[in-house]
């Protein structure tokens, strides 16, 4: 018999918690500390630099071909549009209910002065070299972040995380072309790019497996650099404020339905019961989607013609839990080093998580890499994913059931608004687990 592997969650769980006593362990010795800055910390920046690495290209080809996949522009002009302008507001919903959370709750804000001043003396660096970046862009016009989305030369901008939203626009622009052109024309590019696509997936995959020694390494310096117990404190506080965001995510999807079918949320939420479960013990939309696909048709009563555009296209670009996820952690870890993010900064959080959701793949672990985006862009530390990668698993998991759930509301949402009703079906099977 093949003897069952452990769970990546749980060899991340444990990896945190080797990581957080080794760190303790090591740091009552006065060698302690030099020896794992000079011997543990150096494989946590390489996990670092991997998820790093693979970010332009995840976006590149995600991005691509999920745009692409729409198939007919004429298709965009009405179901389309309708279907991804309603995944765009529900995705900016999401990011703001995050930031308005985080921004209320301060759950990083609990950590000690002592604790913060150790951390940024650990990124002394990149503090710097971010403050002198905010007084040059003080300097430039009110129009400049716009300019600045497109770029003068995507070989440069591809360089540079810091300039993820000129990648996406890129990206954007190859994926409408690839409609607009012959299909004759477009497949051997669609078919590079979905290979493409398949090669970054299994890279995702590979590197994710490094996971609980990275983590092992980044917490264990981050223990010796600041060995404190509030850390933890509000890193379950970080972790409560994002699933009350996306339990309030949840609600929304039911009054959208109610608002727009005249159907009963209950009704809803007993529907796609099943798909939700499935999305929390797989956490990936993608393989949810045959189940998401069975009970939107015969169970929510959206006709099939409808779910078969909607559902599809929103597995690849519908990341609404993974969106609030973003903007929660973003502004923890910011909280955590004590950085004070302007309205400006935040909106541009809102800008740039909803963008990247439409390129996060729908797969475990590829959420953390677009969280790297959104890091970058922001100008936080991406060091200080080592603050929540212990309990992203299982978060991960949550955001999953939003982001299937979100799907399920805009399919019913769309069909409606296009003069195809969701049925009337007035038994819901009761659901038997």
């Amino acid at each position: 018999m093949k003897k069952k592997k452990m769970p990546m969650h749980w060899k991340i769980l444990i990896g945190m918690s080797l990581g957080v006593i080794a760190g303790l362990v090591l740091s009552q010795f006065n060698w302690g500390p030099s020896f794992v800055r000079d011997w543990i910390k150096p494989f946590g920046n390489i996990f670092i630099n991997a998820l790093k690495l693979i970010a332009v290209p995840l976006i590149l080809a995600s991005l691509i071909k999920g745009v692409s996949d729409l198939k007919d522009l004429t298709n965009l002009s009405k179901m389309g549009f309708r279907t991804v302008f309603t995944f765009i507001l529900t995705t900016v919903t999401a990011v703001s209910i995050g930031l308005l959370l985080v921004n209320l709750i301060k759950p990083g804000a609990s950590i000690s002065s002592e604790t913060r001043t150790d951390l940024l003396s650990s990124y002394e660096t990149e503090a710097t070299s971010n403050i002198d970046k905010a007084f040059a862009q003080q300097e430039t016009g009110p129009l400049q972040g716009l300019v600045d989305i497109v770029p003068e030369n995507f070989m440069r901008a591809a360089a540079d995380n810091r300039n993820m939203l000129q990648v996406i626009f890129f990206a954007l622009f190859i994926g409408v072309r690839l409609i607009l052109i012959p299909a004759e024309a477009a497949k051997p590019v669609k078919d590079f790019f979905d290979g493409f696509n398949e090669v970054i997936l299994k890279m995702i995959d590979i590197i994710m497996l490094a996971a609980p020694y990275g983590v092992f390494a980044l917490l264990a310096a981050l223990i010796v650099d600041s060995p404190s117990t509030d850390l933890f404190a509000a890193l379950g506080m970080y972790a409560l404020t994002v699933v009350f965001g996306l339990i309030i995510m949840i609600g929304v999807y039911g009054l959208m339905v109610y608002l727009f079918t005249k159907r009963s949320p209950l009704a809803f939420y007993r529907g796609i019961a099943p798909a939700q479960l499935l999305a929390f013990s797989t956490s990936s939309s993608a393989a949810t989607l045959p189940v998401t696909m069975e009970r939107v048709t015969d169970h929510l009563g959206v006709p099939k013609e409808v779910a078969s555009f909607v559902l599809p296209v929103g597995a690849t670009i519908n990341m609404d839990g993974t969106s609030l996820y973003q903007a929660v952690a973003a502004v923890f870890i910011a909280q955590a080093f004590g950085l004070d993010l302007s309205l400006a900064t935040q909106l541009g959080i809102i800008a740039t998580a909803t963008l990247a959701s439409i390129g996060s793949a729908a797969v475990p672990g590829a959420g953390m890499v677009m969280l790297v985006i959104v890091l970058a862009q922001a100008g936080i530390p991406e060091a200080g994913l080592a603050l929540i990668f212990g309990v992203d698993r299982p978060l991960d998991m949550c955001r999953t059931v939003v982001n299937v759930s979100g799907d399920a509301a805009v399919s019913c949402v769309v069909a409606q608004s296009i003069s195809k009703p969701v049925e009337s079906i007035n038994v819901v099977p009761k659901f038997n687990p």
